[in-house]
């Protein structure tokens, strides 16, 4: 029924960030699936969307569920295609990945941001002249 146009850029960001939305417009029918249709609020001039902290890890999916350090945690099939990527080749760039893989830019740094804060890899040396290495 619409249109989903992000008019507030930084919470557009936060959601990317989270994995709830995605910047195809998407987010509010997978906000609405988690949270369900109470996390909206609509005012007069505003749509307020409310995400209760204490539900962001229960039932909500892999994509909410991740947690900083959870090695535990199995990785997604694009973050272990990636992780082998990196084994094959630890001079691999992320053009290389996205061409590889066939997932957008956003998506590569994204998954290598969660890959690096979560111990899986690391780049050792400088974003130029370096390499990852697959802890």
């Amino acid at each position: 029924m619409g249109e989903s146009v992000p008019v507030n850029r930084k919470l557009s960001d936060i959601f990317l960030q989270l994995h709830i939305s995605e910047r195809s417009g998407r987010g509010v029918p997978q906000i609405t699936k988690v949270y369900g249709r109470e996390a909206f609020e609509f005012r007069e001039n505003s749509i307020v969307v409310t995400i209760p902290f204490d539900k962001l890890n229960t039932n909500a999916g892999d994509k909410v569920a991740d947690k900083v350090g959870d090695k535990t945690k199995k990785l997604n099939p694009t973050r272990q295609r990636i992780m082998e990527e990196i084994r094959n080749n630890p001079n691999i760039t992320q053009p290389q990945l996205m061409a590889i893989i066939g997932i957008g830019k956003t998506a590569i740094q994204n998954n290598i941001a969660f890959l690096k804060m979560n111990g899986y890899i690391e780049r050792v040396g400088s974003n130029k002249n370096g390499y990852w290495k697959a802890i």
